[in-house]
C-alpha cells in the first residue's frame, strides 16, 4: 500500500488511503456519499451455500463498519468450472444472493475467471450522509471498547480443515460468520461512537492497534472479558492456530504489552485472523451498556465491553 499515491486534492474524497480504513468514502451531494469496498477469499467451510453467505456477510461488513447502508454488489468469482462443475458455483452464488438480499441490497453483476483454486467475494457500494460516516480513528480517552461478536473464528476454521471440530461447532461458527453486522450498525445509529471498525484478517488486536495508533491513544483490553467461541481455548492449546494469527502476533510484538499471566496461546487467540467478525467500537462509557442492551433486546447478540481507552502511553495496547 505504501507504493500507492495518498495525495488527495479532491475535497469530495472524504476517506482514501490515509488511515487503512474499512472503505473509501466519496461525497456526491450535500446529503449523499458513496462507500466502496471489496473482499474475497478461498473457501473456509465445505458447504458451498454457507460459503457464499459468509463471503457476502464479510464483504458487506465494511459498509456497516463505516455507518453506511449497502446498495449494490458485484460478484467476484475465480472457479475451476471444468473440475468442479456448475452446481457448486450455483450454490455459492445463491448463498451470496440470499445474504445480499437480507442486507436490503442488490447484486447487479460481477466477473469470473477460470482458476484452479476457488475464490469468491464481492465489491460492495453503499451510501451514507457525508457528515455521519464512521472512521476507524477518533477514539478518545475515557471511552470504552465494545466488541459485538466472539473471536476464535480463524482457529476454528483451521480446525475444520483438520477435521477437528464437531459438527455442532461447525454450524455455530458458520452462523457467526454469516451473521450480518447490519443489526449492530443499525442499533449504533442511536448512539455516538467515536471510532468503529470490523474485525477481520488482522485479528482483534491488529484492528485495535490500527484504531488506537490512528487515534493517538492507548487501549487497555481485559482478555477475560473478550467473548470466545466454544472450544477456542482447547484448540489453541493444541496449537491449532492459522499462520495468519501467528503472523499478526509477530507484527504486534513491539506494540502490545501482555500481563505476565497471559499464556502465549491466549495471545494468539487475541491476534486470531478472523473472517466476518464483529464490530469494534470506541464509544462513551455511559452509552456502552444501553447500546449492548438495545442490541440484545432486538437481536441475538454476544456484545461485550472488553476494555477502555486511555491517553497515549509507551505501548499502544495493554492486555491484562
Amino acid at each position: 500500500m505504501r507504493h500507492l499515491p495518498t495525495e488527495n486534492d479532491d475535497p469530495n474524497l472524504l476517506v482514501g488511503l490515509e488511515h487503512s480504513d474499512d472503505g473509501g468514502v466519496y461525497k456526491l451531494t450535500d446529503d449523499i456519499a458513496l462507500i466502496q469496498s471489496l473482499d474475497f477469499f478461498t473457501p473456509i467451510v465445505d458447504d458451498p451455500y454457507m460459503f457464499g453467505q459468509i463471503a457476502a456477510a464479510n464483504a458487506l461488513s465494511d459498509i456497516y463498519a463505516m455507518g453506511g447502508s449497502p446498495k449494490t454488489a458485484l460478484n467476484i468469482v475465480a472457479y475451476p468450472i471444468k473440475d468442479l462443475g456448475p452446481e457448486i458455483l450455483a450454490k455459492i452464488l445463491q448463498g451470496s444472493g440470499d445474504k445480499v438480499k437480507e442486507a436490503g441490497a442488490h447484486i447487479i453483476g460481477g466477473h469470473s475467471i477460470d482458476d484452479r483454486e476457488p475464490k469468491f467475494g464481492l465489491s460492495v457500494t453503499g451510501t451514507v450522509h457525508p457528515d455521519e460516516f464512521y472512521k476507524n480513528i477518533g477514539a478518545r480517552p475515557g471511552d470504552v471498547l465494545v466488541l459485538t461478536k466472539p473471536i476464535g473464528i480463524g482457529i476454528q476454521t483451521t480446525a475444520i480443515k483438520k477435521n477437528r471440530l464437531p459438527k455442532e461447532e461447525i454450524v455455530d461458527v458458520s452462523n457467526i460468520m454469516a451473521t450480518l453486522n447490519k443489526y449492530a450498525a443499525e442499533t449504533l445509529r442511536d448512539f455516538n461512537p467515536h471510532a468503529v471498525t470490523d474485525i477481520t484478517g488482522f485479528g482483534l488486536l491488529g484492528h485495535a492497534y490500527e484504531m488506537a495508533d490512528g487515534s493517538n491513544v492507548s487501549f487497555i483490553i481485559n482478555h477475560k472479558d473478550v467473548p470466545l467461541l466454544p472450544e477456542t481455548k482447547d484448540l489453541a492449546e493444541e496449537n491449532i492456530i492459522p499462520g495468519g494469527s501467528k503472523a499478526n502476533h509477530r507484527w504486534l510484538e513491539q506494540a502490545v504489552k501482555y500481563a505476565q499471566n497471559i499464556q502465549t496461546y491466549e495471545q494468539y487467540i487475541l491476534c486470531d485472523a478472523v473472517t466476518s467478525g464483529g464490530l469494534l467500537i470506541s464509544m462513551p462509557e455511559e452509552e456502552a451498556m444501553p447500546f449492548i442492551d438495545a442490541l440484545k433486546t432486538n437481536h441475538s447478540s454476544q456484545a461485550h465491553v472488553i476494555g477502555e481507552v486511555t491517553v497515549k502511553k509507551d505501548k499502544t495496547i495493554y492486555v491484562k
